[in-house]
């Protein structure tokens, strides 16, 4: 493992939801929580009733009191993965589920907890019914639910930043808390909840005197928020990719009920894998990668992970490392799995030009960085630059050419004149028709060499 820690690029963080999950992919190598889910957090049993409580409120100040019980609660979750995880990044998702999964749904269910929380059956029965939607995982959840009522992002938030700064006071650790929005979109959405989140805190964390950074992003699980990511990302500090609802939304599959009719696709070659268990590369994958790059146009360090069922997967995170993704995040006993995969996908195709991560400087990489690089452009005044897959693959793909011939690196300057001192750069627009043969000259290119072995 050493050796693969060695030549990986990515980052392996895990999923955990609570302090012991966090420990155990300490102890496999994890490098901080890429995604711990809240609602999993809402569902034991000592913190449910509190949760129906906040449910059934007919009022703000109804909903708050539920909520002012449950986040002693949250804030000492919070607090046992930070400790449990010594400084490493902590990425926390705000509550992303329909409400309706808290409640039951069978008549002595209902009755029964109706009594607990003295109502009347029809009075709870009634609440149920409201929750009840055609298409639950496309209704009232995500970035929608503090949206319409922002009492739960403030404790959620307030939870989260006073975890930090008792981690903090308690052992030093200073904890920085990636704060994420589920589910969204657009940018207004995103600038509507991050304004909640900053709102509160900013006021804990100037009332304790302590320098507390934090960053609020956002899950890409949308097809257009992927489209829209530029926009997005002019609020969003950070993306990750939730691969299990992007999956759903790109395909049109529901992941509950499509075991129903999947076997039939494999069986029929109508897929070579799962899209659930493998990245759908051509579909879902095209969908990350202009993301990542429209991102970057706005925020070029910024940092982006994976935190689905895919982050797991070998062929998976080969991909995520060809996107230029900054980590993967998989449940604890895969970390060591991700971290191999990580460092094969490193070897087998040298790493993008720019990685984003928290707080760390990034220079692009040299042409060293690219051994054995595919094509090698040959301009018209004697300069050289070496071009790889990742920045000239948008030249390609027009061309519609059956395979992509190599790795890529591609320089956007090169001098004016080879060896000349102090000459001034010269960039070269590469918009160009290509063919294996032979290569027409357009605005400064001569010509491309194609090493016989590609």
């Amino acid at each position: 493992m050493e050796w693969s820690d060695k030549y990986r690029q990515m980052s392996v963080r895990t999923n955990a939801d609570n302090a012991h999950d966090a420990g155990v992919a300490l102890h496999f190598g994890a490098e901080g929580v890429g995604l711990t889910r809240t609602e999993h957090m809402f569902f034991a049993e000592d913190r449910i009733p509190a949760v129906r409580e906040m449910i059934v409120a007919s009022t703000a100040e109804q909903r708050k009191k539920a909520l002012d019980k449950i986040l002693p609660m949250q804030r000492g979750d919070f607090e046992g993965i930070f400790k449990a995880m010594k400084g490493l990044p902590v990425t926390i998702r705000l509550l992303d589920p329909p409400l309706h999964e808290f409640l039951p749904k069978e008549k002595e269910d209902i009755a029964a907890l109706a009594e607990t929380m003295g109502m009347t059956f029809d009075e709870l029965n009634a609440v149920v019914v409201s929750l009840q939607e055609v298409n639950p995982m496309m209704g009232l959840r995500g970035c929608r639910l503090p949206i319409k009522y922002n009492e739960i992002a403030e404790m959620q938030t307030q939870a989260i930043i006073e975890a930090a700064l008792n981690v903090y006071q308690e052992t030093g650790a200073k904890v920085i808390p990636e704060i994420m929005i589920p589910l969204v979109a657009s940018k207004s959405e995103v600038k509507y909840v991050k304004g909640i989140i900053t709102a509160v805190a900013d006021k804990i964390i100037a009332e304790s005197g302590v320098e507390l950074p934090y960053e609020v992003g956002t899950m890409i699980e949308l097809p257009r928020a992927a489209l829209a990511a530029d926009r997005i990302a002019e609020e969003a500090e950070f993306f990750c990719f939730g691969t299990n609802d992007l999956t759903q939304m790109t395909w049109g599959f529901s992941r509950d009920d499509s075991g129903k009719f999947l076997g039939d696709y494999l069986d029929k070659k109508l897929l070579e894998h799962d899209p659930f268990q493998r990245l759908d590369r051509r579909g879902v994958g095209r969908l990350m990668k202009i993301a990542v790059d429209y991102g970057r146009e706005v925020r070029p360090n910024m940092h982006m992970g994976i935190c689905g069922e895919h982050g797991g997967d070998p062929t998976s995170i080969r991909f995520c490392h060809d996107i230029g993704l900054t980590y993967v995040s998989c449940s604890p006993f895969r970390v060591p799995i991700a971290r191999l995969a990580a460092a094969q996908a490193a070897i087998k195709n040298p790493p993008p030009a720019e990685r984003g991560a928290p707080g760390a400087s990034h220079k692009k990489n040299s042409k060293a960085r690219f051994p054995g690089t595919g094509l090698c452009l040959s301009v018209a005044d004697g300069g050289h630059v070496r071009m790889g897959i990742d920045q000239v693959v948008q030249i390609l793909l027009p061309l519609r050419l059956r395979r992509l011939p190599g790795p890529l690196f591609l320089a956007q300057t090169v001098p004016s004149h080879a060896g000349a001192a102090g000459a001034a750069p010269r960039e070269y627009p590469l918009f160009y028709a290509w063919r294996r043969e032979k290569m027409r000259e357009v605005r400064g290119l001569r010509k491309i060499s194609v090493p016989g072995n590609l």
